[in-house]
């Protein structure tokens, strides 16, 4: 299980260490993707079949399941964890959540999002203003 959040330096490389306690889960790799809300989600591989089967289980009659089917797999990419727990960020996905030196890491449970400072600090503006009230409304569903 992936909680909380950190900070990590991206080097020249565009590298990025996952910090110590999320990568046992990972067995030395992961599947890298674009995020939904311009970050990018990182999934064990336990964690990302299940989601790679749902996704590829929609019809590919609707426009709009073969729009999430392109963004779920046409950027994806299998990484590989270095000694030193570091993965390659490859620079269309980079480009893609505005990282450029740094990032905030976030654990979601069965995931990692890697967001860029800026996008997160929006982000977390939005759940400060809206939070109570998405709570509410999923409260049903919980």
């Amino acid at each position: 299980m992936f909680l909380g959040r950190f900070t990590h330096a991206i080097d020249d490389k565009g590298r990025l260490a996952i910090p110590a306690r999320f990568r046992e889960a990972f067995r030395g790799q992961g599947v890298l993707t674009r995020g939904i809300d311009r970050c990018l989600t990182l999934y064990p591989m336990d964690s990302w079949q299940p989601l790679a089967e749902k996704v590829s289980s929609l019809s590919i009659s609707d426009p709009d399941a073969r729009a999430f089917r392109r963004m779920v797999f046409a950027e994806a990419t299998v990484v590989e964890f270095d000694r030193q727990g570091r993965i390659l960020l490859p620079p269309e996905l980079r480009a893609y959540a505005g990282l450029e030196r740094e990032a905030i890491v976030v654990g979601v449970h069965s995931y990692v999002e890697i967001w860029s400072p800026e996008n997160w600090a929006a982000q977390a503006e939005l759940l400060a203003a809206e939070g109570p009230s998405i709570a509410q409304r999923l409260a049903t569903l919980i």
